[in-house]
């Protein structure tokens, strides 16, 4: 059985990692799309085009939605798409808040169908290996993790650029370190901000936020998120005996090229992978009753709320 695949929204991320990783899937087929660009939609090649959202949600032939959406519109959209009986699978940040993930959960309660934030990271083989060994102790207990996202972006006419959109640096690629976070440490997330360095643009929105905290009362966390720095992709786990590091400036980006593992003094390697085609692969496998792994609703939730946390605190102020 193929999942029958919509999508709402035919975005950059849409077109050149999740169109590809739907139709390489071996249980997926991209049934429909709709977005404000018919052309656009018709190159994903779907099976159908709609007009608008709504008509994509009414599709019968439909049994999972992709959101790929400004981050605004999340919630609304998932919603929707779950009231119409859909499966959802929704572009990180899921939502502005933790109070609107509250809400989306609920939702996919009551129709009893799943909501998955895409954090495609998580089915990385590499990343997963990476918190395998973690949690087996290989490293020792945790002292510290170090994160960093930045990139030199031209954002001009963005939403990125807009706070009532969802815009910032922060939302845009802090959901990455934070999901390590959360991954790392068992979903097991209690944070004390030490402090936070923001610079702002003129819009509001942040444009590089720096964040230093303690996690569960004695692992020490860095996380830097940027739009206005030189790329750096960093994640490295230093523990009470090694230390474990994704080697190569593609720590949370890693697609279709080969990757490396640093643990203590040795290298592991893998294969090129496509972690959206995993994602994507094991979401239907879950509909369709089969052993698999999705991203709880859980996790996403404390997640977002440790989001909020950190864009709530005043910068370069210590919380009481």
């Amino acid at each position: 059985m193929s999942i029958r695949w919509g999508f709402l929204g035919a975005g950059s991320i849409a077109t050149k990692a999740l169109t590809p990783a739907v139709h390489a899937a071996k249980n997926a087929t991209l049934q429909a799309v709709a977005s404000r660009d018919v052309i656009r939609s018709q190159s994903l090649e779907p099976v159908k085009v709609h007009s608008t959202y709504q008509d994509l949600l009414d599709d019968t032939d439909i049994d999972a939605v992709y959101i790929s959406l400004a981050n605004h519109q999340h919630c609304e959209w998932s919603i929707r798409a779950l009231q119409a009986g859909k499966h959802v699978l929704c572009e990180k940040p899921i939502a502005m808040d933790a109070k609107e993930v509250r809400l989306m959960a609920d939702a996919a309660k009551e129709s009893n169908r799943m909501l998955v934030e895409a954090v495609w990271t998580r089915w990385h083989p590499r990343f997963i290996r990476m918190v395998e060994l973690v949690h087996s102790g290989a490293i020792g207990e945790i002292k510290a993790i170090d994160a960093s996202f930045t990139f030199p972006g031209t954002l001009e006419g963005n939403y990125r650029l807009l706070p009532e959109m969802g815009g910032g640096s922060l939302f845009d690629v802090g959901p990455y370190p934070l999901h390590a976070w959360s991954a790392l440490t068992q979903g097991d997330l209690k944070m004390k901000i030490n402090s936070i360095q923001r610079n702002t643009a003129p819009t509001g929105v942040d444009m590089t936020t720096r964040i230093n905290a303690t996690l569960n009362g004695s692992i020490a966390v860095n996380a830097l998120t940027s739009f206005e720095r030189e790329e750096e992709q960093l994640l490295l786990v230093t523990g009470s005996v090694s230390s474990i590091e994704n080697i190569g400036n593609d720590a949370f980006t890693s697609l279709r090229s080969p990757s490396v593992l640093k643990v203590g003094d040795s290298l592991e390697n893998f294969a090129p992978a496509d972690p959206y085609q995993l994602m994507v692969e094991n979401f239907g496998a879950q509909i369709q009753g089969e052993a698999s792994w999705i991203l709880p609703i859980e996790e996403t939730i404390r997640v977002m709320e440790i989001l909020d946390q950190i864009a709530s605190t005043t910068s370069g102020l210590t919380p009481s």
